[in-house]
């Protein structure tokens, strides 16, 4: 039976991450993929690399300033992939968070950047404030521009896939996993690849299936216990309508979340939505609850796109991402996002990894592959992953 150090199931941005973190470290490593590298919750982000601005009002500190040193680190290791990006804050007379909170967050984000280039901001001059195109103009009171990133997170997903594999890790498309099996010395993983079932032996199992990471442990004997989560869809539309040169941080005219409106290819980009799903289908659909959500917020900020109506006209395409939270009583818009690494004492070769965000795969990764050293012991290191150019 042919062996590797880990295993890994789920190609998305953190399967490929821990792939390629697990390969420089000098691991063989296997990842299976159900679908494509990418294609699920990593292609359906709001593809933002950004510190997370608003997880400043839940006291997130300190994920904020570890996304604001992965987003300084990915925006010099991948420059073609990851772009500076204007965004811009308009505040109203009626907004819950006022000019001074506003200014007092955006101090507190540049302080947590460490005052790197993108840490400045400014407040625009009233004079200044048509240039953002067909912006509601009355009622409001300031506008702020600061700095954060965009990508394209397919793009991204696959480039970091193929730096795994060019460091040697094996990646296996349409590759759905059938059953681990936990040993002590051993785990046994059986997987379907093009019609075949095969089986595998691993000193170690990531499951970095996403959505799908309960559905996975589910596959494992002797049984382990899953953590209890939310699956939380997040819906963006993209609306033939002229991109503006920057992305609007808007407040939800119908509660207090916060949504972007976003350059796409030179369209508009809407989103995101959390709604919480009682089942998870194999692919996530918008509700029409959502899709009047996103385009009742964008009419109010921009009335002369018109009603709800005429703006679904101008709908090109929708797309839904899935993340799991840990279930928790409040609203999604709430909880943590920090990523859950998981290990049970009864099953000391399988980690299971919950959540986490785009921006911090890397650091999401280093822990994993931390756990691997500590389980594995170390290997002959063949590259830096923070000197690996993507491209």
């Amino acid at each position: 039976m042919e062996s590797y150090d880990l295993v890994i199931i789920g190609g998305g941005i953190n399967g490929v991450g821990v792939a390629q973190c697990a390969s420089a470290a000098g691991y063989s490593v296997l990842l299976l993929e159900q679908g494509e590298i990418g294609a699920q919750t990593s292609a359906n982000s709001s593809k933002l690399i950004h510190g997370g601005l608003r997880y400043l009002e839940t006291a997130q500190l300190h994920l904020v300033r570890e996304s604001l040193l992965e987003r300084r680190a990915l925006l010099r290791l991948a420059p073609t992939l990851v772009k500076p990006v204007r965004f811009y804050i308009p505040v109203y007379s009626d907004s819950r968070r006022s000019p001074w909170t506003i200014r007092a967050g955006l101090s507190l984000y540049a302080v947590l950047s460490e005052f790197d280039s993108l840490g400045r901001f400014e407040s625009i001059p009233a004079m200044h404030w048509p240039k953002i195109h067909g912006l509601k103009l009355q009622g409001l009171k300031a506008v702020f521009q600061y700095w954060d990133a965009q990508t394209d997170d397919k793009l991204l997903t696959r480039a970091v896939g193929r730096s795994a594999v060019s460091l040697g890790a094996t990646v296996l498309t349409q590759a759905s996993c059938l059953e681990i099996e936990h040993g002590a010395e051993l785990c046994r993983v059986g997987y379907r690849h093009q019609g075949t079932e095969r089986m595998v032996g691993a000193k170690a199992v990531i499951n970095c299936a996403g959505p799908w990471v309960n559905r996975v442990l589910a596959s494992v004997t002797p049984a382990i216990a899953a953590e209890a989560i939310d699956w939380v869809q997040g819906t963006h539309l993209l609306l033939d309508i002229q991109a503006l040169d920057g992305i609007l941080y808007l407040e939800s005219c119908f509660d207090k979340r916060v949504i972007f409106v976003m350059p796409w290819y030179g369209k508009t980009l809407i989103g995101t939505t959390e709604t919480v799903l009682s089942s998870l289908g194999n692919k996530p659909e918008p509700t029409r609850e959502e899709i009047d959500y996103l385009l009742g917020i964008y009419t109010h900020y921009f009335p002369a796109a018109g009603d709800v109506a005429a703006l679904s006209a101008k709908i090109l395409d929708s797309f839904c991402g899935v993340r799991v939270l840990p279930r928790q009583s409040g609203n999604a818009f709430e909880r943590p996002r920090d990523a859950l690494l998981q290990c049970r004492p009864s099953h000391p070769r399988l980690l299971s990894l919950y959540g986490g965000k785009l921006t911090t795969f890397r650091r999401t990764a280093k822990e994993a592959i931390d756990w691997l050293t500590q389980t594995l012991g170390p290997r002959a290191r063949l590259a830096d992953v923070d000197e690996l150019e993507l491209s």
